[in-house]
């Protein structure tokens, strides 16, 4: 399965940098930043990965982050967008967020994430790992990319 990343940074612990996806898988959402693994960029591992893409897509330096999610994606009906993707945090970085070729970022209030502009599952799980939980979680996905079926677990 690829393995994949979201970083979501969290300031002043009242709000959240969303990104909205200009190209791509995801096109037209909100979403946290991030993107694959790709040992052939020089990622060591999924926390390198985490690191380059935020860098790359937003301009921002991480300089912490907590891993606090890791959720499985199956949509049988388009088998290679499979993927595990590694969930993380940040309240500690440098630079602030540009827009870049993949992303348009915006600062939203925690009180109010655009969920109706998020994918589906993005309601399920965000709002219990902005409370602190670590979750694992399964999400399949039938066509028209609705949610089929889905099983989340503290951990």
């Amino acid at each position: 399965m690829k393995q994949a990343t979201l970083c979501f940074l969290i300031k002043n612990d009242e709000e959240i940098l969303l990104a909205m996806k200009k190209r791509g898988f995801g096109q037209g959402k909100w979403n946290g930043i991030g993107g694959k693994l790709d040992l052939n960029q020089g990622d060591k591992d999924i926390f390198d990965a985490a690191l380059r893409e935020m860098k790359e897509e937003s301009g921002v330096a991480v300089k912490d982050m907590e891993k606090v999610a890791i959720l499985n994606f199956y949509f049988p009906y388009q088998k290679r967008w499979d993927q595990e993707v590694h969930v993380f945090v940040s309240r500690n970085w440098e630079g602030e967020p540009k827009e870049s070729e993949e992303i348009k970022p915006r600062w939203f209030k925690l009180k109010e994430i655009p969920f109706d502009k998020m994918w589906p599952d993005d309601k399920f799980w965000l709002p219990k790992i902005l409370k602190g939980e670590k979750l694992r979680a399964k999400f399949s996905f039938k066509s028209g990319e609705l949610i089929d079926s889905y099983e989340i677990k503290t951990i």
